[in-house]
């Protein structure tokens, strides 16, 4: 994969990422709240849903945001993939197929881009590499 592509794909993915979190950051409670909601007919308990609601938002912002300037690619790669699963299991649980294909397509897309990190030379990572 040549670099301009790998960038357009960072950006790409980071800007899906960065404006999930930008929207939800402001309305934590009320995103928090419906999240509740949704998973209580599921088996997690409230307990567990609460904190992740409130954490999904910062780490779909900070994963986006490191992917756009491309600092801590290949760690920000690992760990919107692993936000992508456990959205994948929610989801699951609660049978809401309508999200599933954009939650697979981002996990694609991260392990494309992980695959091929190699061609992440438009990137904060190969300037400071480079000191």
């Amino acid at each position: 994969m040549n670099q301009n592509t790998y960038l357009l794909l960072r950006l790409a993915l980071g800007a899906s990422m960065f404006g999930h979190g930008l929207v939800r950051l402001p309305k934590l409670n009320a995103f928090s709240h419906w999240m509740v909601e949704s998973f209580k007919n599921s088996f997690l308990p409230k307990v567990v849903v609460v904190p992740f609601s409130y954490l999904l938002p910062i780490a779909e912002f900070g994963v986006g945001l490191l992917l756009i300037i491309g600092l801590f690619t290949q760690q920000s790669l690992i760990a919107g993939a692993m936000v992508m699963l456990l959205l994948i299991f929610g989801t699951t649980l609660i049978e809401n197929w309508e999200s599933l294909p954009s939650q697979l397509i981002h996990v694609a897309f991260f392990t494309i881009l992980l695959q091929f990190i190699s061609s992440n030379s438009i990137a904060l990572d190969m300037l400071l590499n480079k000191k």
